[in-house]
């Protein structure tokens, strides 16, 4: 791997790290404030709101500037999210700012890896990045359960800043004064990252000109044979990644019984699982293998159901280990590949903007639709059956989909997998 990649990486992690620490923060102050649980819950559509209207944007400013500038602007528009929910905006509006520099991060931080890497090293950097995301997932979340959790948070409430009144006065207050700086440190990584030489695409004068150009791409993205496919699974993967969040929570709250300090350790260990199906998948995967493991997503809608039944911890911890595994597995050759076709057919950023808009789209989709359920009187258990049942549905119709592809466009899906193959060996 190249120098600079190493840099990414770093950047990546810090502030992945606050990002989802962030999230549990955001929880335990809706929590202290006796907010519903509807409200908790819409945290994880929240986020992915300007992911979902920003996103025929977002990836042309990706490709307008280096990456590295655009992941340090995005950055600091993080910060912005935390300061306005220190200081009195709700905590839903504020999260959703911190969601519009994520998705105006992404871009930058998935599309530089095309730039910078041969095709050849594309599963191993996913892998790379999937693998040390997830590990700033892990301790992200543990982090913010302690940062909230009895121990540390009477330590930073004792802090005191002569001559200044911060205001802060409660565990997820000083906790989110603490993300702050871990934002900080992902923004000068930032700084440090390479220019890749490739040559920026200016951003129009008439923004509106772009709504077209992406609606272009996406429907260039769908009607691929090998792109429409892998770009439905990452979809209903990160779909179902995104709302595990809280639903891990409030399984936690309902099966056991835990605080959110407590629940936070178990978002860890699906985080846990991810990565071991991560690591494993990018040393035995191929770019052209992806489309083979589509099947592992319906197991995974059913491993949720069964969580219902789960009452102890001793079984839940190995449990939620392979349902995170199967998810890593899965994930990265079907996101190395996405990204293959996206690059080919209209650029780096572009496509990553349309994989996003597509995930985050699932990702408002379900998680509306969870916060609704639970809105309306549903019962946690009976929420997350539902939300099981959609998910082994869907991916049931995407394996028949790819099935029916096979069958129907033969030449055309294995002539796309021989290009992916060649360009891997080539890279």
């Amino acid at each position: 791997m190249k120098r600079g990649f190493f840099t990414i990486m770093s950047a990546q992690f810090f502030s992945s790290l606050a990002d989802n620490a962030l999230f549990v923060a955001a929880v335990q102050l809706l929590r202290t404030r006796h907010a519903p649980e509807w409200q908790q819950a819409a945290l994880v559509p929240m986020f992915a709101l300007f992911y979902v209207i920003l996103a025929p944007f977002v990836g042309a400013f990706a490709d307008s500037l280096p990456k590295g500038r655009v992941m340090l602007i995005s950055n600091f528009i993080k910060v912005a999210g935390c300061l306005l929910m220190l200081f009195g905006t709700h905590p839903l509006m504020a999260y959703a700012v911190v969601g519009l520099g994520a998705a105006a991060y992404s871009p930058a931080k998935y599309g530089i890896l095309t730039e910078l890497l041969p095709a050849s090293q594309l599963v191993k950097a996913n892998g790379w990045i999937e693998g040390l995301t997830i590990a700033s997932i892990i301790l992200g979340v543990l982090l913010g359960g302690q940062l909230v959790g009895p121990v540390l948070s009477p330590l930073l409430l004792s802090f005191d800043f002569p001559l200044i009144a911060t205001g802060v006065d409660s565990p997820p207050e000083a906790a989110i004064g603490v993300l702050i700086f871990l934002y900080f440190l992902a923004a000068w990584f930032n700084t440090h990252i390479p220019h890749t030489g490739v040559e920026m695409r200016p951003m129009p004068k008439r923004l509106t000109s772009l709504l077209p150009d992406f609606w272009i791409c996406n429907a260039r993205l769908w009607r691929d044979k090998l792109g429409q496919i892998s770009l439905a699974a990452t979809t209903l993967i990160w779909g179902v990644a995104g709302n595990l969040r809280f639903i891990v929570l409030a399984w936690a709250a309902a099966a056991l019984g835990y605080s959110v300090t407590q629940a936070s350790a178990l978002q860890g260990v699906v985080a846990i699982g991810m990565a071991v199906g991560a690591v494993v998948a990018s040393m035995r995967m191929r770019l052209e293998d992806g489309p083979r493991v589509i099947t592992l997503g319906i197991g995974m809608g059913l491993l949720i159901i069964m969580l219902i039944f789960i009452t102890n911890v001793w079984v839940a911890a190995p449990f939620l280990i392979l349902l995170g595994a199967l998810g890593g597995f899965l994930v990265v050759p079907m996101n190395a590949l996405l990204q293959h076709r996206g690059h080919n057919l209209m650029g780096a950023g572009r496509s990553i903007a349309v994989q996003n808009f597509n995930e985050q789209a699932c990702i408002l989709a379900l998680g509306a639709g969870y916060s609704l359920s639970t809105g309306l009187g549903l019962p946690t258990f009976a929420a997350i059956t539902v939300f099981g049942v959609v998910i082994a549905g869907f991916m049931w119709i995407i394996r028949r989909w790819h099935a029916r592809n096979c069958v129907q466009h033969r030449a055309e899906v294995e002539h796309l997998l021989d290009i992916a193959r060649n360009d891997n060996f080539h890279g």
